[in-house]
């Protein structure tokens, strides 16, 4: 064997790296984002799609009626804002509860409690009519599960 041994830069004693030392390539600095982009982002988390909310507003009135897109923007906040509002009332309840899920009746909890009564009353329709309809496809698991067959 030999001895000879690999030469080494010398290091400071100090332990700072020295000039020479092979650093990595620097990544790319990330390209900026403007506050049009990020006010177009947060409008884009916080709202619900326009699509769903036109088509929505589209089934509420004849079909030769025509829906303004400042309309349809107006309603597109004001739904989004009132989901806000009663959601975060129900994760309050649920945080209360030391729960960390939401239920349907922690909404519809929030709802009376916020002064909608008369809609919780509906949805309370809704959410009896939904759990019997997942009753009745627990009981049969392959039930509406993407079969072509007919």
């Amino acid at each position: 064997m030999s001895d000879i041994q690999p030469a080494l830069a010398p290091q400071p004693e100090d332990g700072a790296s020295t000039a020479d030392e092979a650093t990595p390539p620097e990544a790319p600095s990330p390209v900026p984002i403007t506050e049009q982009e990020v006010g177009e982002y947060r409008e884009q988390d916080r709202f619900l799609p326009i699509a769903n909310v036109s088509r929505i507003m589209k089934q509420s009135v004849p079909s030769t009626a025509k829906i303004a897109k400042d309309a349809k923007e107006c309603v597109q906040e004001c739904v989004s804002e009132f989901i806000s509002f009663i959601t975060s009332e129900a994760a309050e309840k649920c945080h209360m509860e030391k729960r960390k899920t939401i239920g349907g009746e922690d909404i519809l909890y929030a709802m009376a409690t916020l002064g909608f009564e008369n809609y919780a009353e509906t949805l309370k329709i809704h959410l009896a009519k939904l759990r019997q309809h997942q009753a009745g496809n627990s009981s049969h698991p392959h039930a509406n599960h993407g079969d072509d067959s007919h």
